[in-house]
């Protein structure tokens, strides 16, 4: 392996422009050696969604999530949550858009991707350094930090904002991860994607069970069944309690019917860790439902350690659970002014009367 990319053997240097294009090459090749499915480059600066992403929040369509709130100013200039860094290498990894759907989100089956991704993120990095020569100021980010990816993986070539607010790629479509690694060294960028590519399909808003996608790239995330059944702390508004169906935690639907998926995505690799975990393989929705409505907190800590899951926390996920069976056996168990109970005497208002729901 080179040791340092701008000496030659003569002992001259490559300029600055070749040692900046070749260290982008060695860059992206590690990317996909790591197991990374996409990988571009981009410089930082003004992000061209920060304001439209502000006027978001502002409107009250994030819901609950309060934290979005939080470092809004750097999130109007990528080289600002890293003072120092000039450049993002933006990754993809894909989670597998052909595995069956289900009463949990394809992404969230197996393990947390946060931790996956970063930890080959800080590997890209160490290798960079090593390819470059010398210590190299940088830091990974994967959905922690005041960053916007979408943006910056547009920017990188990655893709285009889809009509149902995801980034999508033409050779994949949109079930893949983005992480980005910031970095302070010169590298050869790539074009911005700029097309659109959706075209005058509205598959996406058209499908959406709870009327979420309110225009062509417009979220209203309380209405968003991913948005209730794994953020909302309190209880799920009643009237949006049919549309969640089945679906235990988090939503693909939007993503299922879109024609770039239907055709590119792609099905898990072998030893993928985003392979569904046991205590979820093989499992239909009431199966699932009451198993988690059965378990303790240890047993559900013990088969759910390294799980995204784990954000909704079990008293939120027996919430999810009492409105899936409650939705399977209307009558059974029925939606009444005191909550949902199913036909195990499971009484969801009890959960948030007792600060279950508390962040």
């Amino acid at each position: 392996m080179i040791s340092n990319i701008a000496s030659r053997m003569d002992g001259s240097t490559l300029s600055d422009e070749s040692s900046a294009r070749a260290l982008a090459q060695l860059a992206k090749g590690n990317a996909y050696a790591l197991g990374f499915d996409l990988v571009g480059i981009t410089e930082l600066g003004p992000v061209e969604t920060a304001p439209a992403f502000d006027a978001w929040v502002e409107a009250g369509r994030a819901g609950s999530m309060a934290y979005l709130e939080r470092g809004a100013a750097k999130r109007h200039d990528t080289r600002l949550p890293l003072p120092g860094t000039t450049h993002a290498i933006v990754v993809g990894m894909d989670y597998g858009g052909k595995e069956p759907s289900g009463p949990v989100a394809r992404y969230a089956r197996g393990d947390d991707y946060h931790d996956v991704m970063e930890s080959r993120l800080r590997e890209l990095h160490r290798r960079l350094e090593r390819d470059a020569g010398r210590a190299i100021h940088g830091k990974p980010y994967v959905d922690t930090g005041p960053l916007l990816e979408r943006d910056l993986a547009r920017r990188a070539g990655l893709g285009w904002f889809g009509k149902n607010t995801n980034l999508i790629n033409p050779q994949r479509g949109s079930f893949f991860f983005l992480g980005a690694l910031v970095v302070n060294v010169e590298l050869a960028t790539d074009a911005p994607f700029e097309a659109d590519r959706c075209g005058t399909c509205t598959r996406c808003i058209e499908a959406c069970p709870t009327q979420a996608i309110t225009a062509p790239r417009e979220l209203d995330a309380r209405r968003c069944i991913s948005y209730l059944t794994i953020e909302l702390r309190e209880e799920l508004p009643v009237e949006l309690r049919e549309g969640i169906g089945e679906r235990l935690y988090g939503c693909d639907i939007c993503q299922e019917v879109c024609p770039w998926n239907v055709r590119f995505a792609r099905t898990l690799p072998e030893g993928s860790p985003f392979a569904p975990r046991e205590a979820l393989a093989g499992k239909d929705a009431g199966t699932l439902a009451h198993a988690l409505l059965a378990m303790s907190q240890e047993e559900f800590s013990r088969a759910f350690k390294g799980s995204p899951m784990k954000r909704a926390k079990l008293r939120g996920l027996q919430r999810n659970a009492a409105v899936v069976l409650d939705n399977q056996s209307p009558s059974v168990a029925r939606c009444t002014g005191e909550g949902p109970r199913h036909s195990d005497g499971y009484d969801l208002q009890s959960l948030s009367s007792d600060g279950a729901f508390d962040p």
